[in-house]
């Protein structure tokens, strides 16, 4: 989440939002959470696990990418 932290100050199209899973368990089912950290991007990319800087970016962009197909 620190590194979506970090992307949503450097740009204003960056939004990120962190959830506690056990506080929010219709979230957790919704997009079926079964390790930490799961990152959700625009509702089509979804990964769990903490990924380095570049993965991540790798993700956000295969997310941005697939909604302008």
């Amino acid at each position: 989440m620190r590194l979506a932290h970090h992307l949503a100050v450097a740009s204003e199209w960056i939004r990120g939002t962190c959830v506690e899973a056990t506080e929010f368990p219709d979230l957790a089912q919704r997009y079926r959470v079964m390790a930490v950290p799961k990152i959700v991007i625009n509702e089509t990319v979804q990964f769990e696990g903490a990924y380095p800087e570049s993965a991540f970016v790798d993700q956000l962009l295969r997310a941005v990418n697939s909604e302008t197909q």
